[in-house]
């Protein structure tokens, strides 16, 4: 796709919309008095944030090696997902794509947009089966595909997502939430060969910083300029933008994070092999299991009984429960409860 063909995606009013820009976050002062905005001069947090999120994008540009004008943060990717969706998807007219299973929040928000949703059922393996897709793509109303990768709640990647980039003609998203698990490269390597790629990162898994709601989004300069020309003016507020900054400062206890729960991610992985109760666990590049259970009712009724917390998939996913690694407290009591439990 060139460079110059995605404005052919963008919906019209979009294109014509002026983003709302903050006079103080696009000047530089060095000691304002703050009259503009209607704000108190009293309180510890009484200033708006940055809306432009100018220290943050700066530091992730650093450790991408991307630009900052690459990057747009949202108030959790679910923001981001929204947003693409507003930006290119008229709505009762254009449809998006995602795998099912996947994650529900892609077809939430393009619902709420009167946007339709069609789907990829994946193989027994939770696989894309490609020529399924050849078959869809067909459809000239779609106008993005979100491939979650790792696909949640299945746990495992999306192999040769270039062949996505290279035969979708609309937006492809990679939802790369859990990639920081999963051993595999980023698609952010991407970004220069296909204008049509969309790459979302969050904090909430690995970062540890779910309650941060911080998410990004990178892709090229001109889709990022839309982004931020259809976000909430503040959306993400002074205290996530602090929490998130510091947390970068630590890339090494990113690691230290990772490495922990690889290793529990392994030794569930042992521990579920001597559970009667389970009959398949399904491969996994994320920091959570898929699980099918031979008696489902009896088995999520005795882990809610114990206020164990678990994502059922069944129906939608016969006889599966979507389990996230925890801590070694937490995971031995869930298996000791597990292996109390028989066919």
């Amino acid at each position: 796709m060139k460079n110059n063909s995605i404005s052919t995606l963008v919906r019209e009013n979009i294109l014509k919309l002026q983003p709302y820009i903050s006079f103080r976050d696009h000047n530089e002062f060095n000691a304002p008095v703050f009259l503009d905005a209607n704000e108190s001069p009293f309180g510890d947090c009484n200033r708006y944030p940055d809306s432009t999120q100018r220290k943050l994008k700066n530091r992730l540009a650093e450790l991408k090696n991307l630009s900052p004008s690459q990057i747009a943060v949202g108030n959790g990717s679910d923001e981001l997902i929204d947003l693409i969706i507003k930006i290119f998807c008229e709505p009762k007219k254009d449809s998006v794509l995602m795998m099912n299973p996947s994650f529900a929040m892609y077809a939430f928000y393009a619902t709420i947009n009167e946007n339709k949703v069609l789907t990829l059922d994946l193989n027994d393996r939770f696989e894309i089966v490609q020529n399924d897709f050849s078959e869809v793509v067909k459809d000239p109303s779609l106008k993005v595909f979100f491939l979650c990768s790792p696909n949640n709640p299945t746990g495992n990647s999306v192999d040769d997502i270039e062949f996505y980039l290279q035969n979708f003609k609309g937006i492809v998203v990679v939802d790369e939430a859990y990639i920081e698990f999963s051993g595999k490269k980023s698609s952010l390597e991407l970004l220069d060969r296909y204008p049509n790629l969309i790459v979302l990162q969050t904090f909430s898994k690995a970062w540890g910083a779910a309650g941060a709601r911080a998410g990004i989004a990178y892709a090229s300069e001109e889709i990022i300029r839309l982004i931020n020309t259809v976000k909430a003016p503040y959306n993400v507020n002074v205290l996530s933008q602090e929490l998130i900054l510091k947390a970068l400062e630590n890339e090494n206890r990113l690691q230290e994070n990772v490495n922990n729960i690889l290793e529990e991610r392994l030794w569930l992985q042992e521990q579920f092999r001597d559970i009667d109760c389970i009959s398949k666990v399904f491969p996994t590049d994320a920091n959570f299991f898929l699980i099918r259970m031979e008696n489902i009712d009896q088995v999520y009724g005795r882990m809610l009984e114990n206020e164990i917390l678990t994502s059922r998939r069944d129906p939608a996913i016969a006889g599966c429960i979507r389990i996230n690694v925890g801590s070694r407290e937490e995971n031995q009591k869930l298996v000791n409860l597990l292996k109390n439990i028989k066919r």
